[in-house]
């Protein structure tokens, strides 16, 4: 590599914006254990990492926390009363959203980065608490995971889709911060609904959440979970997407694609479709934190070839904007796929 060349990639502008906020890079650290520990999330930083999006706090934890302490206070109420004294004080219990709140402190005051909670839960009431409590303790934004399995058959999907959207502009209502959404792409007009979550009061978008699919251990008939990091094979969905509904939201509208990112180009193609960022966390696991300056720097080389100086001139080029892409994102692309499999089986005989 020449001289030149290497000034030129090294002047490459990175620098971006999601959900109002100014990032050196488009590389997000998407929840994982790699922002789980203050120490790892000031290596991403130093990495070159724009954010990160700390683990979620799971509704689900919570609720069994709070089940467990009441059951255990429960616990021997027949009995002397000197036996409650062996137990703290319900307010002296530092919970899971206490501990969480305290590491989200912890990172903010070492890091410059922006630092993104994320919250997971699917009723509403109590949890826009949650979402004003973490940006009370520092949160520059919340991530809200909005997911469950839709199992009961007597739900229909406006009604699941209506309590859905109501839980989200509560929370945003409440957060006092920039809220984006991490939607599943499972919804039967999922333009629509992705485009009344901005309605409802989310700053963005995130393509899309990724669900750890459930196996079965025969010899034991047990459900076991399986984690598979993700790769470039699964870029497709959240390119798509991206693609569509950059030019329906707008620009003022924060698009986060998620999943699939393992190379530069990978995140230079979710760029050109319009994503603002591009979430990481399987190549992170991967690779560690080299992982991330490997992803940048590869970034620069793609962007290099493509004749772009800043993610700013990349960004939406190649989005469903342009007529002549717009049935390449549809149905249009499925045909053209099928056929050229066929052409490529009859060019081997």
């Amino acid at each position: 590599m020449s001289s030149d060349t290497a000034t030129t990639r090294e002047r490459t502008d990175l620098s971006t914006h999601y959900l109002g906020l100014r990032l050196c890079s488009p590389i997000v650290a998407s929840a994982s254990p790699m922002t789980n520990r203050v120490d790892s999330v000031a290596a991403l930083e130093e990495a070159g990492v724009g954010a990160v999006v700390l683990p979620s706090l799971f509704e689900e934890e919570i609720l069994a926390e709070e089940h467990m302490v009441a059951s255990a206070f429960e616990l021997g109420a027949e009995q002397h009363y000197e036996t409650h004294r062996y137990f703290p004080l319900p307010k002296e219990v530092r919970g899971v959203a206490e501990r969480y709140m305290a590491r989200l402190e912890a990172t903010k005051a070492i890091v410059r980065i922006p630092v993104i909670a994320s919250l997971n839960a699917w009723h509403a009431g109590a949890w826009s608490r949650y979402a004003r409590l973490l940006a009370d303790a520092g949160a520059d934004a919340i991530e809200l995971n909005v997911y469950r399995v839709a199992t009961d058959d007597r739900l229909p999907a406006s009604e699941l889709e209506s309590a859905e959207l109501a839980f989200i502009a509560e929370v945003c209502e409440r957060a006092g911060v920039p809220v984006a959404v991490k939607l599943s792409p499972f919804y039967s007009s999922f333009a629509n609904f992705a485009s009344r979550v901005v309605a409802a009061g989310a700053s963005g978008l995130v393509l899309f959440n990724r669900f750890y699919q459930p196996d079965l251990d025969l010899e034991t008939m047990e459900v076991l979970p399986r984690v598979h990091l993700s790769s470039s094979t699964e870029l497709g969905l959240p390119l798509r997407w991206t693609a569509i509904l950059r030019p329906q939201l707008g620009d003022e509208v924060s698009l986060a694609a998620s999943s699939g990112v393992e190379h530069g180009s990978d995140v230079a193609k979710l760029l050109a479709v319009g994503a603002d960022v591009v979430m990481v966390a399987s190549e992170l696991l991967r690779s560690g934190v080299e992982g991330a300056r490997t992803l940048e720097a590869s970034l620069r080389d793609a962007m290099e070839l493509t004749g772009h100086t800043s993610v700013a001139e990349l960004h939406g080029c190649a989005s469903r904007a342009s007529a002549a892409r717009s049935e390449a994102f549809e149905r249009a692309q499925y045909v053209r796929t099928l056929r050229s499999w066929g052409a490529g089986i009859t060019g081997q005989r």
